[in-house]
């Protein structure tokens, strides 16, 4: 609580000091106070958070026979994350009798994106087109129903690559994460992570000129 001094005269010429007690409305505070409140709960509520969305597969239950599915070799895309940022990759499927030779590129913008761009170029041009068509009122859609239809001309495509992204035992975790945004930013409809085979850790050995380790399972049994 404030107090105000006032003086007052007295007979004589002396002054004395008198004081009288004042209260502080705090009325306008509070409305203040509901104000701020309000404006951060709207602000908090259209702040989405960061995330990146994985589609997992299925757990298969226990002695439940499920049949892999059938990918076209032609359009099959591996991408190995190798050691100290090193990105390999190879087309088709890797053959035990001879080890194909990986192709190593990087996370620039010439690198690994340019590899996905040249496969999924088809894909991507069918994609702009339909965009350039929205834009110009040749389709008449809803703009909340864009990204639907997008993703449908994703899900019936059968010409871009099937992308197996497979990690090197001494990849970084953090190429996971740099592999996934390559995936968003060039629009790749399919893409699966999946274990590096025992060739395919040959293969990347062999491009590091290290000794080979890994052996075929039939081999390791024995």
């Amino acid at each position: 609580m404030a107090e105000i001094i006032q003086e007052e005269k007295h007979k004589g010429g002396k002054k004395r000091p008198k004081k009288h007690s004042t209260a502080i409305d705090m009325t306008p505070m509070v409305d203040l106070m509901c104000l701020l409140i309000t404006f951060f709960m709207l602000t908090t509520a259209f702040a989405k958070p960061k995330v990146m969305e994985i589609a997992l597969p299925e757990k298969i239950k226990k002695n439940e026979k499920v049949e892999p599915p059938k990918i076209a070799e032609s359009r099959t895309l591996n991408i190995i994350m190798g050691p100290n940022d090193r990105v390999f990759w190879y087309p088709g499927k890797a053959d035990p009798a001879a080890l194909v030779p990986l192709q190593e590129t990087n996370f620039s913008a010439t690198g690994i994106r340019q590899v996905l761009l040249d496969r999924n170029r088809a894909l991507f041009k069918k994609i702009e087109a339909f965009k350039s068509d929205v834009v110009a009122g040749k389709i008449n859609i809803r703009q909340d129903s864009l990204q639907s239809a997008i993703r449908q001309l994703k899900k019936n495509d059968d010409t871009g690559p099937i992308v197996l992204i497979k990690f090197y035992k001494t990849a970084k975790y953090k190429n996971f994460v740099d592999i996934i945004d390559e995936m968003s930013i060039v629009g790749i409809a399919i893409y699966i992570v999946t274990d590096i085979d025992w060739i395919e850790q040959n293969m990347v050995e062999r491009a590091l000129g290290i000794p080979l380790t890994a052996t075929a399972p039939s081999t390791a049994k024995k």
